[in-house]
């Protein structure tokens, strides 16, 4: 069987975050936001479905996110620097997902200081199903727009939490 990695027109080789105009992420939020982008180029799935006008811009891609009028954007480009596609999604279904993600995540980031082990593994359980949820809600919001699967969506929506951390 291929590897995800053995199919590069259908996947991210790279990535921005428009996060010009904000706040610097403090450091829990900054290796957060490494580690998510480094394990998305590493290996994520991102498929254009075909557009009325005949077969979406073969990848691989690039994909700028940002956040414009209270919209989350995806700029994707070829590597050729080619628009594939933008979608511009509302924020309003992550709101609330988002808060209790930053919310567990600075409980966990405590209970690492100072808990033991079996009650950090457990706010660690919350976080991730918090997160499970956050990638969830991006994969509907996407539909049909991009296919992705559950470990890039799970990426991306570290990412988005970076810059709602800022907006």
């Amino acid at each position: 069987m291929a590897s995800k990695k053995d199919a590069p027109m259908t996947r991210i080789t790279h990535i921005a975050l428009d996060d010009a105009n904000m706040p610097p992420p403090t450091p829990e939020i900054d290796q957060e936001r490494k580690v998510a982008m480094f394990d998305l180029l590493e290996e994520n799935s991102f498929v254009l479905p075909a557009r009325d006008k005949g077969p979406a811009p073969e990848g691989p891609y690039h994909l700028s996110l940002s956040i414009r009028d209270k919209r989350l954007v995806f700029d994707v480009q070829t590597e050729a620097a080619e628009k594939a596609a933008e979608f511009h999604l509302s924020l309003g279904p992550f709101r609330q997902v988002v808060k209790d993600y930053f919310q567990i995540c600075e409980s966990y980031f405590e209970a690492v200081k100072k808990l033991p082990p079996s009650q950090i593994e457990t706010i660690d359980m919350a976080r991730r199903g918090i997160h499970n949820e956050g990638s969830r809600v991006l994969q509907e919001r996407l539909s049909g727009k991009a296919e992705i699967d559950t470990d890039t969506a799970r990426r991306l929506f570290t990412l988005i939490c970076v810059l709602h951390f800022g907006g």
